[in-house]
């Protein structure tokens, strides 16, 4: 397996991520926070563990020459998680004295007792390293929060100034979003774990118009959420890309509608990661493979676990996936879990074969007699303060070829086919079996070469087959992280961001129709 070697050269930091100064919670924050976990032992709580968090969010957007958003927040609490023999309970707060923590903490394991006299269960937790005094940012050279609104409204506005110089453009918006979050993580086993997270999200929308006002299109999708900091935005050089998005818009105008059939496919990174996210991630978080998870995004036809760990084929031997929480960028990058678990890299389909799951503590044993791993791969995140830590999925990602074949070697091989770039709408099934996905701009390939725009495309398939046809894919220098900036899971409804990456990829005979 050449993991490693292939990792590294896309970017992919295998090994757990060494600390970096932190800012840290105050000592206060701290001794509350113990103060919490203490009063949950005391209550007769055989574990527990708690989170303060601060959760920093800011919008601003932009139409035309006018600011159309502006909108900022602030969320700050605690909370307590308490496992009595195998049940959990929990319980959050606002109120930050404490009386009012110890009573929450108390409320948690009060609420675990319930359940284990309603429902008793046996709860194994896996094994994990204590971190007592342990720091982590997301790297990051510009702190969002440090740039100026009227600054970030400049850029916004220059974006669809420029956009709008295109003809036929008649409508653009833009917009920023960014998001910092300040944890703290206390277990009963001796963990105390500081955290910074930021993610950023910059947006794009152009829309052109045809004279006779009689048909619409749009670009979108240009650009990817990220884990890191306003320096992000900054390198993408917006305002002068914006032009030729625009032309993109336009040029979808006078495109002819595509030929539904069988087609080869050549799928650019900003459209597969999509892709990925829905037939490879989704389908192989452990709640929803064993049916304890369905909202949002349904259960999963990878299961049961005997049946498809190490046998099912999901694609050809090149293909290699891994579930990672260290991809510099990733917008599910960290450098401990909700349950300090150190984040690692691990196969999620090696050589073609699915091999392993998304795991949390308590999931890691469901599986273990079918994998030989007992540890868990660090999948527990809480969106904020005042909710339960559960599976969420990780960054998901494929790894790039060996061979260092670029676009154009991948278009060169293709003799009829459809380039794909940027993501669209898209259709799935329950169990994340029959997918159909769209894009944002679509370029016919004739004899190696991309020959003229179409319109209207969609590709469908069943996951097995889709990802069983694929032929050859790029090497690192086609490698690309896109990204969810609001993926929703559980009831009530939580959100996480999470990153994908891949190569440029050609699959051959796919089901190409026509969405008009």
């Amino acid at each position: 397996m050449r993991l490693s070697t292939v990792a590294a050269a896309a970017g992919i930091l295998l090994p757990s991520p060494m600390p970096v100064a932190a800012q840290s919670m105050t000592s206060t924050e701290q001794e509350l926070l113990l103060h919490a976990i203490d009063a949950a032992r005391s209550a007769g709580a055989d574990y527990a563990d708690g989170r303060i968090i601060r959760t920093q969010f800011e919008a601003i957007g932009a139409r035309e020459e006018m600011i159309t958003q502006v909108q900022s927040s602030d969320a700050y609490g605690i909370n307590v998680r308490a496992l009595v023999g195998g049940s959990w309970g929990f319980s959050a707060t606002q109120t930050m004295t404490r009386d009012a923590v110890a009573d929450m903490a108390r409320e948690a394991v009060m609420i675990a007792n319930a359940n284990n006299e309603v429902a008793p269960s046996e709860t194994i937790l896996a094994p994990v390293d204590v971190f007592p005094d342990a720091d982590w940012v997301t790297p990051h050279s510009v702190d969002p929060f440090d740039i100026s609104l009227e600054d970030k409204a400049a850029l916004l506005l220059r974006i669809n100034e420029e956009a709008l110089r295109v003809n036929n453009i008649r409508f653009s918006s833009s917009s920023i979003l960014s998001v910092k979050e300040e944890r703290l993580l206390a277990t009963s086993e001796g963990s105390m774990v500081r955290q910074t997270l930021f993610r950023i999200n910059p947006s794009i929308n152009i829309t052109a118009i045809s004279p006779d006002g009689s048909d619409f299109q749009t670009r979108g999708a240009v650009v990817e959420p990220a884990g890191r900091g306003y320096e992000y935005v900054m390198g993408l050089e917006l305002a002068s890309r914006a032009e030729g998005w625009a032309e993109e818009a336009a040029m979808k105008l006078e495109a002819p509608p595509v030929d539904p059939g069988k087609w080869d496919l050549v799928l650019h990174p900003s459209n597969l990661w999509l892709t990925i996210h829905e037939a490879i991630g989704h389908p192989t978080e452990l709640d929803r493979a064993l049916g304890f998870e369905a909202n949002y995004a349904g259960t999963s036809f990878i299961y049961p676990p005997e049946d498809v760990i190490g046998k099912l084929q999901l694609g050809p031997e090149f293909m290699q996936f891994v579930g990672n929480r260290t991809e510099f960028g990733g917008c599910a990058t960290t450098g401990w879990d909700d349950e300090g678990v150190p984040a690692e890299t691990w196969p999620i389909i090696e050589d073609g074969i699915f091999v392993d799951y998304q795991t949390t503590r308590e999931q890691a044993a469901w599986i273990s007699q079918y994998t030989g791993i007992t540890r868990s791969h660090g999948c527990s995140y809480g969106q904020n303060w005042e909710t339960m830590p559960f599976q969420r999925m990780p960054n998901v990602s494929m790894l790039p070829g060996e061979e260092d074949l670029s676009e154009d070697d991948i278009i060169g091989n293709t003799d009829r086919g459809i380039l794909v770039e940027g993501r669209g709408s898209y259709s799935i099934d329950q169990q994340r079996y029959n997918i159909q996905f769209g894009g944002q701009v679509f370029w016919e390939i004739r004899n190696g070469r991309k020959f003229q725009m179409l319109r209207d495309v969609a590709y469908v398939g069943r996951t097995p087959e889709f990802w069983n046809a694929l032929d050859s894919i790029g090497g690192a220098s086609t490698y690309y992280l896109g990204a969810s900036f609001g993926d929703a899971k559980g009831q009530p409804i939580q959100v996480n961001a999470v990153s994908h990456g891949c190569p440029i990829s050609l699959f051959r005979d796919i089901d190409i129709i026509n969405t008009a």
